[in-house]
C-alpha cells in the first residue's frame, strides 16, 4: 500500500523579504504581474522567518535554501549580509543560493565574495525570458549565449557553486546546450521548468525541453512551486507535472522545494506539502528519502541536515 512520506524534510526553495526596506522593487505596489503568475497582492507582506516557520507548521522540516529574491540591482551582497542578520533558528535559511549578475564587469569579484560566505553554496541570475513583457523576469532572451555572461558563468566552478536556472520551456533546448557547454558546473533547474502555457501544445513543449535538459547528467531538477501557473490546480493537473519529472530526472536528480511565500497566491501553505506527498506516496522509501532530504543535502551540501550542525558546510 502507498505510504506517504513522513519523514525530515529539506525545503530546497523559499525567499524572504522585509518590504520596509524598500530593496524588492518587483514588489512595489505600483509593480505589475511579473513573470506570469497573476496578481502579487497576496505577496506584498513582509515575509520572514517567524512567517516561514508558521506556514511550515507541524511539518518536519530540518533545514530550508533561501533563493535570491529580486533584491535591488547593483547589491547583491547586500541581500546576503541581510539574511545573516534574520534569526534562522531550526535551519530556517541555513543555505543562500545568492545572485550576481553574470554578465557585468565585477562578476568574478563578487562571485568571489558570495564564495566566501559559509552559507553560500549556488548562484542564481534569472534568464527566463518571454515575448510577452508580463510573462519575463528577464529583460532579454540571449543571456544564455553572451560571452560575457558566460564568463561570469565559468567562475563558479573556481568555488564549486551550483547555478540555479530559471526558464521558460521554450528556452529549455538552449539550457541543454548550456549545460553540454559547462559539463563540469552542476545546474539546478526550477520549478520544474515553467509550464507556463497549460494547453496541449504548451506542454508538450515543455515536456520536449525537460526530457533534453534531463539527458545532461550535470543537471537536477527542483518539482517546486507546481502551482505557479496552474492556478485552477487539481491533484492530477499537479500530478502530471511531478510524473514528467521525475520520469525525466529521477528521484536522486530530483527535490522537493516549497518556493513560499510565492506558491501561497495559488495555494494555501499546508496544500503544498500534503499534495506533493500524496501524489509520491507510490514511490520506493529510498526515492521519497531522495525527494524530499537527500537531494537538496547533497546538492547544497547541508551536511547531516541536522540543526545543530548548521552552518558549516
Amino acid at each position: 500500500m502507498p505510504r506517504p512520506y513522513a519523514g525530515p524534510i529539506i525545503d530546497a526553495h523559499h525567499h524572504l523579504w522585509d518590504l520596509r526596506l524598500g530593496r524588492h522593487p518587483w514588489l512595489a505596489p505600483d509593480k505589475a504581474e511579473r513573470g506570469g503568475l497573476g496578481s502579487l497582492d497576496a505577496i506584498r507582506r513582509d515575509y520572514l522567518p517567524a512567517d516561514y516557520r508558521r506556514d511550515i507548521r507541524g511539518e518536519p522540516v530540518v533545514a530550508s535554501v533561501h533563493v535570491e529574491a529580486g533584491w535591488q540591482a547593483g547589491d547583491c551582497l547586500g541581500e546576503t549580509a541581510w539574511l545573516d542578520g534574520l534569526d534562522k533558528a531550526g535551519g530556517v535559511a541555513a543555505r543562500y543560493v545568492a545572485h550576481v549578475p553574470l554578465a557585468s564587469p565585477e562578476a568574478e569579484t563578487l562571485i568571489d565574495r558570495q564564495a566566501q560566505h559559509p552559507r553560500v553554496v549556488g548562484i542564481r541570475d534569472i534568464v527566463s525570458w518571454h515575448p510577452d513583457p508580463a510573462r519575463s523576469f528577464a529583460a532579454r532572451g540571449d543571456m544564455m549565449d553572451d560571452p560575457a555572461w558566460r564568463r561570469g558563468l565559468a567562475r563558479l566552478g573556481h568555488h564549486g557553486l551550483c547555478f540555479d536556472l530559471l526558464v521558460q520551456p521554450h528556452q529549455l533546448g538552449d539550457a541543454a546546450r548550456l549545460a553540454a557547454d559547462f559539463p563540469d558546473q552542476l545546474f539546478v533547474l526550477d520549478h520544474c521548468g515553467s509550464p507556463i502555457d497549460r494547453d496541449e501544445e504548451g506542454m508538450a513543449l515543455w515536456r520536449r525541453g525537460l526530457a533534453a535538459l534531463a539527458r545532461q547528467p550535470n543537471t537536477v531538477i527542483k518539482i517546486s512551486d507546481l502551482v505557479a501557473y496552474d492556478h485552477g490546480w487539481t491533484l492530477q493537473s499537479l500530478g502530471a507535472v511531478i510524473d514528467a519529472c521525475l520520469e525525466g530526472f529521477g528521484a536522486a536528480r530530483a527535490m522537493f522545494a516549497s518556493d513560499f511565500p510565492v506558491a501561497c497566491l495559488h495555494a494555501r501553505p499546508g496544500d503544498i506539502f500534503t499534495s506533493f506527498k500524496v501524489l509520491t506516496a507510490a514511490l520506493s522509501p529510498d526515492e521519497q528519502a531522495a525527494l524530499f532530504l537527500e537531494t537538496a543535502r547533497r546538492v547544497y551540501r547541508i551536511g547531516d541536515a541536522s540543526p545543530a550542525a548548521l552552518p558549516p558546510r
